[in-house]
């Protein structure tokens, strides 16, 4: 039997993103123990029904306490108070990281926290889906999917290859960035996406020549996938908005300017400039798909597969 790459594993948080490392780190046998630590009684008894975890725990300083491995998975926003409370009780040498979709924030709240004496890894599994709890992971969600580590200055290499190793056993592809341009990434391909499907919906939520059972029942798949995304944790997503502001901002604009000129070509009937416009993107779609990201399979949302959101 393979020897596991950490003794224990402390998953700090258990929803969709925690609860598919529990799986997957039990079917490869990458630790010897799961520590799962939840502040709601509720998600941890939903976790210990489901056979997540060894040892199941209320306080996140009592998960660490033994753990070569934290692994953070909880709303942005809370990031600092973790670190807050972990923080004294980490065993020299462990490895603290996290899943964030928000990279610098994350690092201005936790290293304040993180001794000396550990290790502080910060990361970003780009990979989930619009579910969310204990029972909405699955082992097969990090499979041919990208893991950003952000590693601040001085960090020592042998526990980014120690960690980087652990996301390729579970089915990743590593790359190293640098936190704020990892932020200004993740904000047009990821962010801004879901805020554009939130207005979206909302939007037509609103509308009052159209009624709501209209908006429903003759739903074409281009609405239809903007109400996926729409339907990712909104506390997640709050928190996404209020730590990358600025280049979420940035992104904003850009697309914003972008709309402008699209509306005064659709206003002045430029059919050369709309036949171009559509052309180009097009061409990203293709991209999308020769570099694996997805599948030009017809998809008309029958038996559709798990497919990325809440990124």
């Amino acid at each position: 039997m393979t020897k596991p790459l950490f003794e224990t594993v402390a998953l700090i948080g258990i929803g969709l993103i925690g609860s598919s490392l529990a799986r997957v780190i039990r079917a490869k046998g990458l630790a010897g123990e799961v520590a799962i630590a939840t502040r709601s009684a509720e998600t941890l008894e939903a976790a210990r029904a489901l056979g997540l975890g060894d040892s199941y725990f209320g306080s996140n300083a009592e998960a660490v306490a033994k753990a070569d491995l934290v692994i953070v998975s909880v709303p942005v926003g809370a990031s600092e108070a973790v670190a807050r409370e972990i923080g004294p009780h980490l065993k020299p040498g462990a490895i603290v990281t996290d899943v964030g979709s928000t990279k610098a924030s994350v690092v201005r709240q936790m290293q304040p926290h993180i001794p000396d004496t550990a290790h502080f890894v910060p990361g970003h599994p780009i990979a989930g889906t619009e579910q969310s709890g204990p029972q909405a992971g699955f082992a097969e969600l990090f499979e041919g999917r990208w893991c950003i580590l952000t590693p601040p200055a001085g960090t020592d290499a042998g526990a980014i290859a120690r960690l980087a190793e652990f996301w390729e056993a579970c089915g990743s592809t590593v790359e190293e960035m640098d936190p704020d341009h990892h932020d200004l990434v993740l904000a047009i391909v990821s962010h801004l996406p879901h805020i554009i499907a939130y207005n979206i919906v909302g939007t037509a939520d609103d509308l009052e020549a159209v009624t709501k059972s209209e908006v429903i029942k003759y739903s074409a798949s281009g609405f239809r996938d903007f109400t996926r995304l729409a339907a990712s944790d909104p506390v997640m997503w709050r928190d996404v908005c209020l730590h990358n502001k600025d280049a979420i901002l940035e992104m904003l604009a850009r697309f914003s300017e972008d709309l402008s000129s699209l509306q005064r070509a659709i206003r002045w009937g430029d059919g050369d400039k709309l036949f171009e416009l559509f052309t180009r993107t097009r061409g990203i779609r293709r991209s999308i798909v020769e570099a694996g990201q997805d599948t030009d399979a017809p998809n008309f949302g029958r038996n559709a597969p798990k497919t990325d959101a809440a990124e």
